[in-house]
């Protein structure tokens, strides 16, 4: 019972390093950056019309109800 836990803990201990950073960056910062900026502007264009139209329905919700129009009937 005592061999294997130590074999168990020896083999963790050996594999931990990997899981660990090296330092480096990865060098995608910039695409990344783009990407993101990308994704940003997609939302910022969908919701001005988004927008735009929410106020739009909440005005016509909240306005004075008006009469009807009537047909002008032209006499000749």
């Amino acid at each position: 019972m005592k061999t294997s836990i130590k074999g168990i803990i020896a083999a963790i201990a050996a594999a931990t390093p990997s899981y660990a950073s090296t330092g480096q960056e990865s060098g995608n910062g910039m695409l990344m950056a783009l990407f993101f900026g990308f994704a940003a502007l997609i939302i910022a264009f969908q919701l001005v019309p988004a927008l735009l139209l929410l106020f739009g329905m909440v005005k016509g919700l909240f306005s004075a109800v008006s009469a009807p129009a009537q047909p002008e009937v032209k006499q000749s």
